[in-house]
């Protein structure tokens, strides 16, 4: 019991602390309700319309790769910090990791997971590029 006496009081001045925070809070924030009290608004001016609405999923794509690699490098730094206990085994599975991370990104960008333009976009660049991949300097001029 002794060797969790530190957690114990670790947690026990983190909720102090909370509730220190909040007690304060309520006791000096403000307290009188003006008629815009409650309206939301964003950056000063007041919301107009709904906020629902659709949206493809193109645009939360390159959210969600980011989140899943940067969630791997969580897995790098833990083998970073026990790389000499895990010896040669641990460097064999860690570039597999690595290899497989690669293949994922690899696959990700052939697939076009990593391109972020537009249908219209895409159609623009396309109409752009003669032949060998060369840029039509005529017609992309503005």
């Amino acid at each position: 019991m002794s060797e969790l006496a530190p957690f114990f009081f670790y947690a026990a001045a983190v909720l102090a602390l909370v509730g220190i925070m909040l007690g304060l809070s309520y006791f000096l924030g403000q307290s009188a309700s003006r008629k815009y009290t409650d309206t939301p608004f964003e950056s000063g001016i007041v919301s107009v319309g709904s906020a629902q609405f659709r949206t493809a999923v193109h645009f939360y794509l390159p959210a969600i790769l980011f989140i899943i690699f940067d969630l791997e490098v969580v897995f790098l730094f833990a083998w970073a910090v026990s790389v000499r206990e895990t010896g040669w085994t641990g460097f064999i599975e860690i570039v597999v990791f690595i290899v497989i991370l690669l293949a994922a990104l690899f696959y990700l960008w052939r697939v076009g997971a990593l391109d972020w333009r537009t249908g219209i976009q895409r159609r623009g660049l396309r109409e752009l590029r003669g032949a060998g991949g060369v840029t039509n300097k005529k017609e992309f001029q503005l």
